[in-house]
């Protein structure tokens, strides 16, 4: 059980109907019924309520937010840098070739406000979510140990059900992984830096062609 900023008792229960509909209904509705062009703004009333439950919920140190600058871990920002071009390099060059440097080659001018923007306004309130209100709120209901990262991981790749794409489902899962790993091990700093710079570079080597919402294609 957890206590909101008034001191009244959150049963698990309660938790884990809270956790269900935050962290699969939400994406499910979003993904299901939602326009392909309304959906990043969807994302952003997800990722308010998502910070307000942080908010409310009691003994969260918000302080550990600003924590862990100085150990920041350069050898796996280097290497996820490395992976994420390599990656998106095999999967366009073999999938869709004309996607590969796309942005580099035809609005290069784009890219520096994708840089700048992307960590704030996307990768921020996603790791806001993801990171200490997954770990802090719902600590209690969680599995020990590299479970509770699975879980995480997992989540994360279905809130982004909304791309209907098995290539983004495996690249947020990792990712996913990577991060709240990053998250418990550094602090938040780190695991934020990490999603920057991954969503950074996967738009850089042109895998907007499946992150970006106005290319989503629905199945249905």
């Amino acid at each position: 059980m957890v206590a909101d900023t008034n001191g009244a008792v959150v049963t698990h229960r309660w938790l884990r109907i809270e956790f269900t509909a935050l962290y699969f209904g939400a994406p499910l509705a979003m993904a299901v019924f939602l326009p392909p062009g309304r959906l990043f703004q969807a994302l952003a009333l997800f990722s308010l309520a998502g910070i307000a439950l942080l908010y409310v919920t009691g003994g969260f140190q918000w302080r550990t937010l600003i924590r862990g600058w100085r150990r920041l871990p350069w050898l796996e920002i280097g290497g996820i840098s490395l992976a994420t071009l390599l990656a998106g390099w095999a999967i366009l060059a073999t999938l869709q070739p004309d996607a590969l440097f796309s942005l580099i080659r035809q609005r290069p001018e784009f890219l520096p406000f994708i840089w700048v923007f992307y960590p704030l306004l996307s990768a921020l309130p996603q790791e806001l979510i993801f990171r200490p209100l997954f770990f802090h709120r719902y600590g209690a209901i969680l599995p020990e140990g590299q479970a509770a990262i699975a879980l995480n991981a997992a989540v994360f790749a279905f809130a982004h059900l909304m791309y209907w794409s098995l290539i983004v489902a495996v690249m947020t899962f990792v990712g996913g992984w990577i991060f709240g790993r990053a998250y418990l091990r550094h602090g938040f700093p780190s695991a934020w830096v990490l999603h920057a710079v991954a969503g950074n570079v996967l738009f850089a080597v042109g895998m907007g062609a499946y992150f970006y919402t106005g290319n989503v294609v629905r199945p249905f």
